[in-house]
């Protein structure tokens, strides 16, 4: 009987231990997960705010050009130098959205749908704000005189940036809530994938000087075939 019960004991150790381990791994990769899209979300919302701050100064510049048209050169330059803009990568939004375990992994339907929206509020920023006013100057040279600048109306895409700004960091702080994730986690999460990125840089720079150095036996390989001529 005391074998027997040691033995059962044993079993249910071991097995118990092994579940431990099992749910330990899966919450660990769960906030792996979480932490990576709020990354994401994070450095988007912040691109994003960019954009509507660089439209606002591009009204604010009108403004100026309107009260001194002497200006008119230097505050050009200026709004060209700040079109609205916003860059980001996809590969962390496939990742999370077309990986069928990634999302049992975290295990949460109203993130995971909280996410998509974001994803798509990102997409049509790009798209109605970013590039249309881009296409709007740039291509169609809409910003060429005086008289173009006063009279670009960027009311239309100053309200629709907003609303879009606000939608996005509503979403986010959403999210936030619903993991639990701290703002002085994301700053620890930032900082640990900046020490990551520093170390590619390194191996980046590592192989410039290589192909620097190739770039340079070829050229002697060369002048040695000329002078054998």
């Amino acid at each position: 009987m005391l074998t027997l019960g040691a033995t059962t004991m044993s079993i249910a150790l071991t097995f118990g231990t092994a579940a431990v381990i099992d749910y330990t791994k899966k919450q660990n990769e769960k906030r792996e997960i979480v932490m990576m899209v709020m990354y994401d979300m994070y450095n988007s919302l912040k691109a994003v705010e960019e954009s509507d701050a660089n439209i606002r100064k591009s009204m604010e510049l009108q403004l100026q050009i309107a009260e001194d048209t002497s200006s008119f050169q230097e505050k050009y330059i200026m709004m060209v130098m700040d079109l609205p803009v916003i860059e980001y990568t996809e590969t962390i939004e496939r990742i999370f959205s077309s990986n069928i375990e990634t999302i049992n992994t975290v295990g949460n339907v109203f993130f995971t749908e909280k996410v998509a929206e974001f994803y798509n509020l990102r997409q049509s920023y790009k798209k109605n704000i970013c590039d249309s006013v881009y296409n709007r100057i740039i291509r169609k040279n809409t910003l060429s005189t005086l008289e173009d600048i006063l009279g670009f109306n960027y009311y239309t895409d100053a309200i629709m940036s907003n609303s879009l700004m606000w939608d996005m960091r509503r979403l986010y702080e959403l999210c936030q809530q619903m993991m639990n994730v701290t703002d002085e986690e994301i700053e620890a999460y930032i900082k640990k994938r900046e020490t990551i990125e520093e170390g590619v840089t390194d191996i980046h720079e590592s192989k410039l000087s290589a192909m620097d150095e190739l770039k340079e036996l070829s050229t002697k390989i060369n002048t040695a075939r000329e002078n054998l001529k």
